[in-house]
């Protein structure tokens, strides 16, 4: 072969999508794993959403259209690690999982109904499984790799036909050659292994390829004997290598890339040779040509991508544009959308081009598993892709037949779509829902603790949109300056991960200060504004502050658990702080070994619980100053402490891995106890549901947040349900608000507070919108109910500590009927500032339940019995416009008739005075946003129709006035003769002028000068165009002259 020969694909352009065929509104998951986070086949887009264990199904076609129709498939129990399409049946898809397993699924379409259950389930393995690829030749055959493990499996009879040697580390990548007879193995021990399962398991050839052992992938070419790897060499730079399995010791070629830390997927056509490196967490692409012959990777074209990249997939070839030159289809999936991105290489002629697409591997195998176990190496039947040949028929395989679905069958619940908010900080939360009991669909739940009714249009709604929360609209806003505490200086910003870093009640804040001698400032609340750059007051502990809390009774009262061992009790006067205090009220001794955390009891007063690094918690009486109750179990540190509502119970989070919880005026000894998170970073708990159950906030095994919900009275079966939310250092902090199911979570250094509310059963947790700011915050807290302004129905105020300030958060809820009380939103709330019982009464066995108080304002009318609103008459038809017209008339009329309907242009339309959806009106709302909707695109098409006629009226005349031959030019170049003239400004045509005005108009519309392309190239179509009548003139000033003279 000529080495200099000329590329055919040398003019090969990248065509990223317009965002009209983007496939929008989805959450996909940015976990790290071997795979490529998204797979396609002729018919369906399988994609790893932000939930461990569910997958996305998005059909192919048509998917500029159906951009939001995204079905979700429970696939697992955890994270699916990789997914891979049949290569013969287009709906049949094997997922592997860090839950051990692998699985296979018959699917029907996106729009159809998925399957609840598996058709084949694979394994367990001992460890997750990292990769799963088909056979490219035998329908049923597969291979997996699990951590050092990699086997290849029958599916019919579900067991491996063989297991490869072990390898001596994680194994990244396993792929089949094309002609199916190889294996090729990648592994963390930097060694690249090729197999022959069906001879030995030993590995037949092994080379070294790559210097570092970060992430290396594997993709074999279109000749069996060669294949491309990826990874990182030495100075951590990104190479690719191209190997040949005949001289297996060193690479026939490499090329070095970047020193980028994403991984690269190799995306390999090995019909073209046409090799796509996509970088994770990226934003460009890179195109190669692989030739072996030569051997070379030579550069073909890059693509600059507009969002970053989270996974790459291949289109088939059988689903590519071949009239229109389309040779690749790269599919990127990013965190909110999958985005098409088709290769092109220019062709004048609109045909089919036999040099850009060979046959290809048809969609009928060679073989299934038994006949190729034994030996049979017959290869795929390759079609023509040239659209005039007959189609291949569907195949299916025998594997999973499809079954038609009953028809009383439920449709697979969609993930539930962010509500977009104008509002500045907005943001929907990424979150994933796992289930310890392997979800076979993410149904859908109506039940609702939060004690906030459900109207039957809701309820209908929701049977065909799946549940959602009534709060899920919430808006988070910072209040106004005037409210905020600023110029804040010398903050300690280094509390421990058990403390919240400061605490608030309705009067003032306590925030610890990093001077010596654990100081702690305290701030008056109704005292807003700058701060005195002099020192202010405080409370000098003379020791380190571990945690503090203000007594809920008693809001005065300042608890502070020092690096000492000891509990100082300060009382603040009522004034506020005016002096430094040096001396507690109280000093409570008795733990040997520093402090975490202190809780006061809910109910009772002068009851504290302190849990300290001597694995210990002791319950104070404080009005007596001692212990009363100590309780043991903990094998390590205590993260977090919490009593139950009704000031029974009282439960922990351990660094042991366990959940525990106590009665303490029963017994020291826990009364049950559950396996925990499995991260040792740190976790919180609290109690949710009326006490029913337990929420736990902390990291899995790969450091990732997650929350884990229990109910309370079954430690030891688990949690219920794990939500994983993201990655980040910090624990999240919940705080519950019992009124309203709503937990707020956010961490020390975060910038997002995500919302849920909490149900005691299926789905369990309901996203709402979360609140984001610009800057991390250094701490969070929920303020008293009493605190909220219900008249703008706010449900929750919070505070926010930044490095210099205090900032105000109110979380409010939009409603159109604003000026009834929302008793929905607002049911009666605990009297939490007052005790129910004293210390002395709670030690000796008594209990009690908090008052309950109304939030109703005085003058508001619930709006559970506010006058409903009269139905707007409907319109009548158009149809009647239409009846026995003329054309002229219908059309004169029918325009009439829309400006009509529509209205005056400049009244403001009922979505700008929208404010949100009442409950009990869902319906009535949803109809009205169609037909608000239906008006604004009505009037935009009036105006545009109207301007077609002018348009079109005007371009009659002016062909009517130029000749025939002026009329074709101005169809060939798309302007009239008066669109030229105005455009460089020439009212008679002279050929002077025209140069003179054009060389004008280009130079001072050039970029560098502040023009743009589009302008320039509007000259220049104008230039031609009256250079184009002029030639015509001149054609008829020498046909006049040529004629005879009569």
């Amino acid at each position: 072969m000529n080495r200099f020969k000329v590329s055919k694909y040398r003019h090969m352009e990248p065509r990223p999508s317009r965002r009209e065929a983007w496939i929008s509104d989805i959450r996909a998951g940015t976990t790290p794993t071997c795979g490529n986070h998204i797979k396609s086949s002729c018919s369906l887009i399988a994609f790893n959403s932000d939930r461990p264990g569910v997958l996305g199904i998005i059909s192919q076609e048509g998917h500029g259209e159906n951009k939001r129709h995204v079905a979700y498939l429970g696939c697992h129990s955890d994270l699916v690690t990789d997914l891979d399409f049949s290569p013969f049946d287009d709906f049949l898809l094997a997922s592997g999982s860090a839950d051990r397993t692998i699985k296979l699924w018959r699917l029907q379409g996106a729009r159809d109904t998925l399957p609840s259950v598996p058709g084949v389930v694979l394994g367990p393995e001992e460890l997750p499984v990292e990769v799963v690829q088909f056979h490219p030749t035998s329908d049923g055959v597969l291979v997996s790799t699990a951590s050092r493990a990699v086997k290849v499996w029958d599916v019919a009879k579900q067991q491996p036909l063989t297991e490869l040697e072990a390898h001596k580390d994680l194994v990244q990548s396993a792929v089949w050659s094309r002609d199916g007879a190889l294996v090729g193995t990648a592994c963390k021990d930097k060694q690249l292994r090729i197999f022959d399962p069906r001879a030995r398991t030993k590995a037949s050839q092994s080379t070294q390829a790559h210097e570092n052992n970060r992430d290396t992938r594997l993709a074999w070419t279109g000749i069996q004997e060669h294949l491309v790897s990826t990874g990182f060499n030495q100075m951590r730079e990104r190479e690719v290598k191209l190997w040949d399995t005949r001289l297996f010791s060193s690479a026939l070629t490499s090329v070095t890339l970047d020193t980028s830390p994403g991984s690269l997927i190799p995306l390999l056509d090995p019909d073209s040779g046409l090799l796509v490196l996509a970088g994770k967490g990226e934003s460009q692409l890179y195109c190669y040509e692989v030739t072996p012959q030569q051997p070379a990777l030579s550069p073909v074209t890059q693509c600059i991508l507009e969002n970053v990249l989270r996974g790459a997939a291949l289109v088939p070839r059988r689903a590519l544009a071949v009239m229109s030159c389309e040779v690749l289809q790269v599919l990127q999936l990013s965190d909110t959308a999958i985005i098409p991105i088709s290769y092109h290489v220019p062709r004048k002629t609109v045909e089919f081009h036999e040099d850009l697409f060979p046959d290809t591997a048809g969609s009928v195998p060679a073989s299934d598993a038994r006949t190729w176990w034994a030996g049979d190496n017959q290869q795929v039947q390759k079609v023509s892709l040239n659209p005039v040949c007959q189609p291949q028929p569907r195949f299916i395989s025998s594997l999973l037949p499809p079954t038609e679905p009953p028809l009383d069958m439920a449709q697979p619940a969609e993930m539930p779509r962010a509500d977009t908010d104008p509002s500045e900080g907005f943001s929907s939360p990424p979150s994933s829902l796992i289930s310890p009991s392997t979800p076979s669909s993410l149904g859908p739940s109506l039940s609702s603790t939060s004690g906030i009714g459900t109207s039957p249009s809701q309820r209908s709604l929701q049977s065909l949109l799946g549940p959602s929360s009534k709060f899920r609209h919430a808006q988070g806003t910072i209040l106004h300056r005037d409210s905020h505490i600023t110029n804040l200086k010398g903050l300690n910003l280094t509390t421990p991960g058990e403390s919240d870093g400061f605490c608030a009640n309705r009067l003032r804040v306590a925030v610890p200060l990093l001077s010596s001698g654990g100081q702690v400032a305290v701030l008056e609340l109704q005292k807003p504004g700058r701060l005195p750059d002099t020192a202010l007051p405080t409370l000098q502990n003379g020791t380190a502050v571990m945690d503090l809390a203000w007594d809920p009774f008693d809001p005065h009262r300042l608890a502070v658990a020092g690096e000492d061992a000891r509990i100082r009790l300060w009382r603040v006067p009522p004034g506020g702080l005016k002096n430094v205090l040096t001396t507690p009220e109280t000093v409570l001794t008795g733990h040997t070994e520093k402090i975490y955390s202190l809780r006061f009891h809910p109910l009772a007063a002068d009851i504290l619980a302190s849990s300290s690094y001597d694995l210990t918690i002791r319950i104070w009486d404080l009005q007596a100053g001692a212990e009363q109750l100590r309780l043991q179990g903990h094998q390590d540190q205590i993260f977090s402490l919490a009593w139950s509502p009704d000031g029974q119970q009282l439960a922990t989070v351990c660094k042991d891995g366990h959940v525990r919880v106590y009665e303490p005026r029963s017994s020291p000894v826990p009364l049950q106890e559950g396996p925990g998170p499995e991260g040792g970073r740190g976790a919180r708990i609290v109690w949710v549901c009326d006490g029913r159950c337990l929420l736990v906030s902390g990291f899995d095994s790969r450091s990732e947040r997650q929350l884990q919900l229990y109910m309370a009275d079954a430690l030891t079966d688990g949690p219920s349900v794990v939500l994983g939310l993201d990655v980040a250092p910090s624990t999240l902090l919940p705080s519950y608000d019992p009124d309203t199911g709503l937990v707020l979570l956010t961490g020390k250094g975060d910038t997002r507070v995500f919302l849920y509310e909490v149900l005691p059963e299926a789905p369990f947790f309901l996203e709402c919108n979360s609140f984001t700011s610009s800057d991390p915050h250094k701490g969070f807290v929920l303020l008293p109910k009493t605190e909220c302004d219900i008249r703008e129905v706010e449900f929750a105020r919070c505070l926010r500590l930044r490095q210099t300030s205090l900032e105000p958060i109110a979380f409010r809820l939009p409603r159109v009927r604003k000026e009834f009380f929302q008793d929905d939103v607002f049911p009666d709330t605990a009297v939490s500032w007052e005790p129910v019982l004293n210390a002395n009464a709670w030690l000796g066995g008594a209990n009690g339940k908090p008052q309950l108080l109304s939030l109703q304002p005085p003058g508001m009318t619930p709006v559970s019995q506010a006058p409903r609103e009269a139905p707007a008459r409907r319109a009548p038809s158009s149809a009647q416009y239409l009846e026995e017209k003329s054309d002229q008339q219908k059309k004169e009329e029918l325009l009439s008739a829309m400006v009509a309907k529509l209205g005056n242009r400049e009244d403001p339309l009922p979505q700008d005075s929208f404010e949100g959806v009442d409950e009990d009106e869902w319906a009535k709302y949803l109809a009205q946003i169609i037909v608000m909707g239906v008006q604004v695109v009505g009037r935009a098409f009036a105006r545009a129709l109207r301007q077609e006629f002018a348009a079109s009226q005007a371009a009659a005349d002016a062909r009517g006035r130029a000749g025939h031959q002026s009329a074709a030019a101005s169809n060939l170049s798309g302007l009239s003769l008066q669109e030229a003239q105005q455009i460089l400004n020439i009212s008679k045509l002279n050929p002077e002028q025209v140069q003179k005005n054009y060389e004008h108009l280009f130079k001072v519309n050039d970029k560098s000068v502040g023009g743009s392309f589009y302008l320039q190239s509007k000259v220049v179509r104008a230039k031609e165009r009256l250079d184009e009548e002029l030639r015509i003139q001149a054609q008829e000033d020498r046909e006049k002259g040529q004629m005879p003279k009569t």
